[in-house]
């Protein structure tokens, strides 16, 4: 056992994976999770006995060209990371963040397209003709409440909102999609400049996707066939170590339970009917589904949207909104049925009406072992990212703030090792529908210290130094290195689809979401889309939305009753 083994745990652990079932006993349960983690031991892979091939990296000029170029734009590459962290723009209103993509791309001879499946900032970019057609991915949306300073160690808000009753924090970038994203386009307009240079014939697309951290933009967009025609994707995410994912994660639905009642004082509540408390006692209802009714690989969370804005107003609106997490679509199911049922007991019992609205869904992710490991072979090639001192000193520091062991950044990359047969719930991605329709390879780059979790403050205060930097260069390089072999060496290419097409025979993907089913969306500034060419509202949009209001009867005040004397 090495010493990097502890980090292999973590990994596993973040994501929920284990090794309590059998390849048999996923199998017979859910056909999903078969093709996605019971794959590898049904055709011989072991934990016991994996050894990473090697020689499947191969150094060409055209390789070269591609990962010299990342390197003389460093400093553009993350002047776009800095600049997207600065915006830090919430889900699907990413307006200057997806520009500021966009301009890069057209820079460098990029074709963009804008408005994928209706969302005003998702758009795909285009490189080159002809020969296998190789998808990246860039998201740039920010997360609530996790502002922070850069390289600052204790927690700092950059954007602090005084209310005498309830302070906020402004929004920050504690997934680092600042990095995701630059990373990603970076790695695209590198694969264009090798296929120029070199004469290559192949097509780069770069797809910039809108709301990933509410898993909506993909979800919708592959749905409706943006993500069509891919030979093979090519995706990272920021982390805490640097390996090549070759697990799944988990399936996910999003959605909304409003209820509504009738306003009232609440000093006089009798006869008032309060949303809140509708809100509450599903969120009450659904606690005690956990003990005899959620799987280890299940999780359910949920926040209060609207839950009124004074005590001694009885709000006649309250909204829960919930994310359900399981290890397959199905699963997934049974316990959002279950959720619902909470909701329904929750409107009677509150006297309340209950308004529900299903946001979004996606699968889990099917991995690529033959992508992972063209990944992990061209990441031992150029190596783990390198961090300076400085670095190490602010990743100590975090962790001692946050009550981690204090060990600095990582220095070596993580073995490649295969998923273990079992699923115990974790993270989820709207990648994951994406890998439903091509062959889908997926690494994690560090940039931010192990033992903090992602959205979480300290990893906006990476997300924009040198820590974030040195991780999204090296994710660029990792990227751009392995579609220059898929270019070049057509078996590795043949490799993917071979693996894709043996993993998901006998099973039909099909979109969670409900046909006819409305994003949500903001309507864009008027010079977004002026300077995108988009019209508002996108084709087949109603806008605007057909308003949720109370329109209950107060209740009962009580039984009438005799004056006391």
């Amino acid at each position: 056992m090495n010493e990097l083994d502890p980090g292999r745990r973590r990994l596993l652990k973040m994501f929920g994976l284990g090794a309590s079932a059998t390849t048999a006993a996923v199998l017979q349960a859910d056909p999903v999770l078969a093709a996605t983690l019971g794959y590898d031991e049904s055709t011989g892979v072991t934990a016991a006995g994996y050894r990473p091939p090697t020689g499947l990296a191969r150094s060409t000029a055209a390789k070269r060209t591609a990962l010299d170029w990342i390197s003389t734009s460093a400093g553009a590459i993350t002047k776009l990371s800095d600049e997207v962290w600065r915006h830090a723009e919430l889900s699907l209103r990413e307006w200057k963040s997806s520009l500021a993509t966009a301009r890069l791309l057209q820079a460098n001879g990029f074709t963009v397209e804008w408005g994928s499946a209706g969302f005003p900032t998702a758009f795909v970019a285009t490189y080159g003709e002809g020969g296998p057609v190789l998808g990246f991915n860039a998201e740039y949306d920010a997360l609530p409440g996790l502002s922070q300073k850069r390289g600052v160690s204790s927690h700092d808000p950059l954007v602090y909102h005084h209310d005498a009753y309830g302070p906020t924090y402004g929004a920050g970038h504690g997934d680092a999609h600042n990095a995701l994203g630059a990373g990603g386009t970076a790695a695209a307009i590198a694969v264009a400049h090798a296929i120029r240079a070199h004469g290559l014939k192949a097509t780069v697309k770069l797809f910039g996707s809108a709301g990933e951290e509410q898993l909506v933009g993909k979800a919708y967009a592959v749905k409706a066939g943006v993500y069509d025609g891919l030979d093979a994707f090519l995706d990272w995410h920021p982390f805490n170590i640097t390996v090549p994912f070759w697990n799944t994660t988990s399936a996910l639905i999003s959605t909304t339970f409003t209820f509504l009642g009738a306003s009232g004082h609440g000093g006089t509540p009798l006869g008032n009917k309060s949303g809140l408390d509708g809100a509450l006692l599903m969120a009450t209802m659904s606690e005690y589904l956990r003990e005899k009714n959620v799987a280890p690989s299940g999780r359910f969370h949920y926040a209060i949207i609207n839950g009124g804005g004074a005590p001694n107003v009885t709000p006649d609106m309250g909204s829960i909104w919930f994310f359900v997490r399981e290890g397959s679509p199905d699963r997934a199911r049974i316990l959002y049925d279950k959720l619902v049922d909470c909701a329904k007991a929750a409107a009677q019992a509150s006297q309340t009406r209950l308004v529900h609205k299903f946001h979004s869904a996606t699968w889990n992710l099917l991995a690529n072992k033959a992508g992972a490991e063209l990944l992990n072979d061209n990441m031992r090639e150029i190596g783990a990212p390198r961090f300076t001192d400085a670095d190490h000193a602010l990743a100590k520091a975090l962790q001692r703030s946050l009550g981690r062991p204090e060990v600095g950044m990582p220095t070596e990359l993580t073995p490649l090792a295969p998923p273990a047969a079992g699923y115990t719930g974790g993270l989820a991605t709207d990648t994951a529908d994406v890998s439903w329709q091509a062959p889908t390879a997926v690494l994690l780059s560090a940039a931010y210290p192990p033992g903090i979790p992602n959205h979480n403050w300290g990893v906006t205060a990476t997300a924009a130094t040198n820590i974030g930097h040195q991780a999204l260069l090296s994710a660029a390089r990792y990227l751009a290195a392995a579609a220059v072999d898929l270019i070049e060496q057509p078996d590795r290419l043949d490799a993917m689809r071979q693996e894709f097409e043996g993993r998901t025979a006998g099973l039909r993907w099909a979109s969670m979401l409900p046909d006819g089913s409305q994003p949500p969306l903001y309507e864009p500034p008027a010079d977004f889309l002026r300077e995108t060419g988009q019209s508002w509202p996108p084709p087949g949009v109603t806008w605007p939305v057909p308003q949720v209001v109370a329109a209950e009867q107060l209740g009962t005040t009580g039984p009438n009753l005799p004056p006391v004397t």
